[in-house]
């Protein structure tokens, strides 16, 4: 479909890629992951046609149609309603609607054989493109990236930037493109519309692209993965999880390649240099020369893996009880958002707060926090010393300070060295320190801000989406931290392998209740999927965190009951489709005879029309099995609970 050969892409004065070669075929499935700055949004522009290689060739697929979603699309406007803006994807079904409304509409439309072969054709090919069923499927997708029939018909400009992304969204998923690119896709989106977006690319017939920082998500789509490293795409046949271990395989590999490597210079630059002098040596000296000359030099191993390797201890030890909520109500005018209902946070309590976005997570964190005001009680315990991140808090830094003197009062009273060993786990190491607060990308000054938070000594935390903007390493390295830190904190974050991680208790929101489930986030998963009578997600095939023998056991078990379902699943849909596709073409034949049978010429051609007669009797014959068959297909799928 798309071919990039031996190409390179220089960006000022530094190469992002050189003399390197990517194929995307039909059907392709590629997470595209890297280090902030390999160029995976390069990459992005490169694939779209908006930016080009300086160096190679890039070959392309006639007619194949590109859809794209960027960040940057949530600032575009209109006041058009979402389901307007959703169903521009049908630019060119709705134009055939007006223009089939036109002819009716002209008088001369039951004479005229050329107005009325031009009503037919056009009438032939609204059909070909479900053209009569538009707002049902816009609806549809739109309802699953979270929006409300209400919502569907609020004005577009009415909505903020994250709520306009998912509008867009649901307009490239109508569009259906030969391969879709999505760059971060789910930054803006809650669990459930997560969810949903997994199943609706899980079937997608096309080919994807996916930059994402959501591992679950990447690992339950994602076929492939692309590497951008060392200025070159490394694939890897598997999804993130395997990619990670196939990753540490070759790494080793490398590292007893480069050594080995060096072994070899390092004796030869040693003869070299004995036995230079000696004339009967000469031959032999000039032939090493040369070999070291043509030799291909490995590139040295450069460690990706950032860990913290420092500990953030509380101040003071707590009391055995956190905090206490009791709430009588808490609403905003006539909504309500939580009402009669107690929790208590005991001290080691590391708890997952969830929900879909708009229950009101956000809004229990500030209760909790201090800083929101509602009808009811809330007191910390004895010797609490809380500290509340939220991405409001990023303004907060000072612009004109550097990263070092942004934590100064940290350096005071911790040392440099420390600090600075803080920043290099958080990925800022040598003169980054240095850099303005003001240069620096969303990601960089969400790193900051959590590591003044874990500096802060406090041992009740309060965060707020503190995965947003960071990147797959960035993520676990704040795994890494939290699962060290010794106090208690609550977490909102829709990011489920960060949860996962770090979670040893869930709080959701239901029937406006805070309501707890006393384990995991992976147990809480299957609970609320059992609960709902439908088929709980796998958690990853291949898991790289520390979980015990028995959760690995549960994990492993789960996969393979989910990998199972899903083959079943697919063997069912392509079934469906075969026959479907069988149906189909039986019916366009057997439509295509009797619009041959209804021609004027065949009026006197008795043999003629008997022989197009059978014809069509025989394609009944073969349509009447297929039809049962598409039957008891359909009623396995219904039985089985597989959305079609």
């Amino acid at each position: 479909m798309i071919t990039f050969d031996n190409i390179g892409f220089e960006f000022s004065g530094r190469w992002l890629f050189r003399n390197t070669t990517l194929q995307i075929k039909p059907g392709d499935r590629i997470g595209l992951v890297g280090r902030n700055g390999t160029g995976k949004s390069t990459l992005i522009k490169l694939l779209t046609g908006e930016l080009h290689p300086v160096e190679g060739q890039v070959s392309m697929m006639k007619g194949v149609r590109i859809g794209c979603l960027e960040q940057e699309m949530q600032s575009l406007h209109s006041n058009r309603t979402v389901l307007d803006v959703a169903m521009e994807a049908f630019a060119e079904a709705i134009a055939l609607r007006q223009e089939i409304e036109a002819l009716l509409q002209d008088p001369r439309i039951n004479t005229d054989e050329k107005l009325i072969q031009e009503l037919t054709n056009k009438q032939m090919r609204l059909e070909s493109l479900d053209g009569y069923n538009l707002e049902s499927k816009a609806a549809a997708i739109l309802a699953g990236l979270g929006f409300s029939e209400a919502d569907q018909n609020s004005p577009f400009d009415t909505f903020s930037g994250g709520w306009r992304m998912r509008v867009h969204l649901a307009r490239l998923l109508l569009q259906q493109p030969d391969l879709l690119l999505l760059d971060e896709p789910t930054n803006h989106l809650d669990l459930p519309s997560i969810l949903w977006l997994e199943d609706y690319l899980r079937n997608f017939a096309g080919a994807f692209v996916i930059v994402s920082h959501d591992r679950f998500f990447l690992d339950r789509l994602i076929t492939s993965t692309v590497e951008l490293a060392r200025q070159r795409f490394n694939r890897y046949k598997g999804n993130y999880s395997y990619y990670l271990k196939e990753k540490e395989l070759r790494s080793e590999q490398h590292v007893r390649e480069y050594e080995n490597q060096q072994k070899f210079i390092l004796d030869t630059e040693r003869f070299i240099q004995r036995f230079r002098a000696k004339a009967t040596k000469a031959k032999q000296v000039q032939s090493k020369i040369k070999m070291l000359e043509r030799l291909e030099r490995i590139d040295p191993p450069e460690n990706d893996a950032a860990t913290v390797n420092f500990t953030f201890k509380p101040d003071v030890q707590p009391g055995k009880t956190i905090a206490q909520l009791k709430v009588q109500q808490k609403a905003y005018g006539e909504k309500v958002i939580v009402k009669g209902c107690e929790q208590a946070m005991r001290r080691g309590d590391k708890i997952a707060l969830v929900g879909a976005n708009g229950l009101g997570k956000s809004t229990v964190l500030r209760m909790i926090a201090g800083t929101e005001p509602f009808a009811g009680d809330r007191s910390l315990g004895h010797n609490v010393h809380p500290s509340f991140f939220a991405q409001h808090q990023l303004d907060a830094l000072s612009g004109e300070d550097d990263i070092l003197e942004e934590m100064r009062p940290f350096v005071y009273k911790r040392g440099e060295a420390f600090v600075r060993g803080v920043l290099g786990g958080f990925l800022f190491t040598g003169d980054d320190v240095f850099k303005k607060i003001k240069v620096l990308s969303g990601g960089e000054k969400s790193r900051v801000a959590l590591a003044k938070t874990l500096l802060s000594e406090a041992n009740f935390l309060l965060l707020d989406e503190p995965t947003n903007h960071l990147d797959i390493q960035s993520i676990q390295i704040l795994c890494q931290a939290l699962a060290d830190y010794e106090g208690s904190f609550i977490v909102v974050s829709h990011d489920r392998y960060f949860l996962r991680e770090v979670a040893n208790k869930v709080w959701y929101i239901e029937d406006k209740e805070l309501k707890v489930y006393p384990g995991t986030y992976v147990e809480f998963e299957y609970h609320q999927a059992q609960k709902e009578g439908r088929a709980p997600k796998a958690a990853v095939a291949f898991t790289n965190g520390q979980t015990s023998s028995k959760d690995k056991k549960k994990g492993k078990n789960a996969y393979l009951e989910d990998k199972e379902r899903r083959k079943k699943e697919r063997k069912l849909k392509n079934r469906l489709n075969r026959i479907e596709g069988e149906i189909m073409a039986l019916e366009e034949k057997k439509s295509a005879l009797v619009g041959d049978m209804a021609k004027p010429e065949m009026a006197s051609s008795f043999d003629k029309l008997a022989e197009l007669q059978r014809k069509v009797d025989k394609i009944d014959r073969s349509l009447e099995p297929l039809q049962s068959d598409w039957e008891l297909v359909l009623q396995e799928i219904e039985e089985a609970g597989i959305e079609v």
